[in-house]
């Protein structure tokens, strides 16, 4: 007798109640056909056999055993989080009015801090994506010092006080200020161009630098849709050289249920964290003891890995893509040439010196490839050329902004590069679209939103190329009949751009694929080809990824499936239970013999 059992995780935590896709709500998972989706060439199985005794006993119980109780309280658990689920939550872009909350309650909460700590100084108070946030240069705050100012936001608002916007002259506000002895407005007043300055008053006890909106009354606000979140430490603008402050997060809503449907949706974004799981599935880990930003992918997920890159170099090589390996390092001057010594020094790690010579890590893989293009004459005929490589980067990321696999400081692109004619635009930009659609959906992900950037007040090519290279852009798009939205002046100075950001299981968007023409790297490069009148001309260069980063892809993965992969992807596919002990080798036997007769599967791991 033979059980097999479909398993993304270890067979240790097959009790975890966190990780059975039996408690996943209905609209985390993916249809049940995507475990098969996808054929591989090779099932990898598990024997659950330890120590001589079979844990099939482990997985033998029925559903007589289950308690009513228990049924009862899945049940009510299910109701509330199929109810949470249907609750449709606004953005800053879509409620005017959940904006306004979130700066007034930004205000209202530097506005009790002060209350309770008369020493806080205040620095810039945002609303952000799912709330808002206010930095303060004051002891550090725990947890309990949350609670009672969230106690006095809650006496703020139930006074119901008047939000009043006021002009002044740029010397009152310093005047003001000063008087305040408020060091980092005076630093915001000199940053600000516009005449007059404009402050808002909470009643007449408190007040703020700000441009609005506010809500008209602290009592527009629902003290029941405000939670603050978490504290956390931030430079001032940034710099690891000035003072660190205290950041204070909070989320606001419009209602209560509202509010309720966001701690459900971060609940189960916390139960999807990649690093968790990364950790409980043992697919990789983040080493202190090498350096952080630095990912060493474990077995499974070095399994994974492989079969990601698998596809990929196949997909590329059906479309026609020469794949490549390049080094690790190269001459600094290169990287001089390439603008990046100038442009991009700070992403960049110290250089070697190599006998008497000095060597730099890359932090891209173009110069390379253009190295690569350059190595012999081309001819118009030759054209489209395209090149591609799963290739490592190493860049410097201060490590308070390390996550994960998301931001790390060594990282492997699928990195590509298109050499082609100006007329041949399109066309490549096309293809680059259907490659993107079809790699992305084998992964699950078919619902994106599309950017195309055009050309910035600064940048370097003739207005011609850039009227041609962006209409190539819009033209690919409106064939592909995706829908884009137009980013005025937000391309790179070196060309137009199209971005893509894949949605996961939960709605989030996360920057995957870009496509980018580049008319600077050919031109410092002065890469030619000879064309049908025997004259040099400069080709123009496409950069493009897919998936961005394996890294980065990877912990997408993880949180999209939480960690319970497609069968094909899966590291574990299945488990072999044999029912007693006399029965091992037959149920391998089994498995051998079933997988050998479909094509698909050529052997069995384990």
């Amino acid at each position: 007798m033979l059980i097999l059992q479909r398993m993304a995780i270890s067979s240790s935590l097959l009790s975890s109640p966190l990780l059975k896709t039996s408690s996943f709500p209905t609209h985390f998972l993916s249809p049940l056909k995507r475990c098969v989706s996808q054929p591989t060439t090779e099932f990898r199985a598990l024997a659950l056999y330890r120590n001589g005794v079979s844990t099939s006993a482990a997985v033998a119980t029925t559903e007589s055993q289950v308690s009513t109780q228990h049924d009862k309280l899945k049940e009510a658990q299910k109701e509330k989080t199929d109810k949470l689920d249907k609750v449709v939550l606004p953005s800053n872009e879509s409620s005017e009015k959940l904006l306004r909350i979130r700066h007034t309650c930004a205000h209202v909460m530097a506005m009790a801090v002060q209350k309770l700590f008369p020493d806080a100084k205040v620095t810039i108070g945002p609303w952000i994506e799912n709330g808002f946030y206010y930095d303060f240069d004051m002891e550090p705050l725990t947890d309990k010092e949350l609670k009672r100012i969230k106690k006095e936001m809650d006496r703020i608002i139930g006074r119901n006080l008047p939000l009043v916007r006021e002009e002044v002259s740029r010397e009152e506000a310093q005047r003001r200020i000063s008087a305040l002895n408020e060091p980092y407005k005076l630093e915001i007043l000199d940053g600000i161009k516009e005449d007059p300055i404009t402050i808002y008053h909470i009643g007449n006890e408190w007040w703020d630098l700000c441009a609005g909106p506010h809500v008209e009354y602290t009592g527009k606000i629902n003290r029941k849709a405000i939670e603050l979140e978490s504290i956390a430490g931030a430079y001032w603008r940034g710099d690891e050289k000035k003072p660190m402050l205290q950041r204070i997060y909070g989320t606001a809503w419009e209602n209560e249920e509202q509010l309720q449907a966001y701690l459900h949706f971060k609940e189960e974004a916390k139960r999807r964290d990649h690093r968790r799981l990364g950790q409980v599935l043992d697919l990789f880990s983040i080493q202190n003891d090498a350096g952080g930003g630095l990912v060493f992918w474990h077995p499974k997920g070095a399994i994974v890995r492989n079969v990601i890159e698998d596809l990929w170099k196949k997909t590329h090589i059906e479309r026609g893509y020469d794949l490549l390996y390049t080094p690790h390092v190269a001459k600094a001057d290169l990287w001089q040439i390439s603008g990046h010594l100038d442009y991009y020094r700070e992403n960049m790690y110290n250089q070697m010196d190599v006998e008497d010579e000095l060597y730099q890590l890359r932090p891209m893989n173009c110069p390379y490839h253009i190295l690569i293009y350059k190595r012999r004459r081309h001819s118009y005929n030759d054209f489209p050329i395209r090149v591609a490589e799963l290739g490592t980067v190493y860049r410097y990321e201060l490590s308070g902004s390390l996550h994960g696999l998301f931001r790390v400081r060594g990282f492997t692109q699928d990195d590509a590069h298109i050499f082609c004619l100006e007329d041949q635009i399109k066309d490549e930009i096309r293809g680059v679209l259907d490659l993107t659609e079809e790699l992305l959906l084998k992964f699950g992900f078919s619902k994106y939103e599309v950017n195309l950037s055009t050309r910035p007040e600064k940048s370097v090519g003739d207005d011609d190329i850039w009227v041609k290279a962006t209409s190539a852009l819009r033209d690919a798009l409106e064939d592909k009949g995706w829908s884009y939205q137009i980013d005025d002046g937000g391309g790179a100075f070196y060309g137009p751009k199209i971005d893509l950001k894949i949605e996961d299981a939960l709605g989030r968007k996360w920057q995957c694929s870009t496509i980018q023409v580049d008319f600077n790297l050919p031109q410092r490069f002065d890469i030619t080809y000879v064309d049908s009148n025997s004259e040099k001309k400069r080709p123009i260069m496409i950069h493009r990824a897919v998936l961005g980063s394996l890294e980065r892809f990877f912990g997408v993965l993880i949180e999209h499936y939480a960690g319970d992969f497609p069968l094909w992807l899966s590291p574990v596919q299945a488990h072999v239970l044999p029912v007693t002990d006399t029965q091992v080798f037959k149920a391998v036997s089994y498995l051998i013999f079933k997988n050998v007769k479909r094509p698909s599967t050529q052997s069995i791991r384990n």
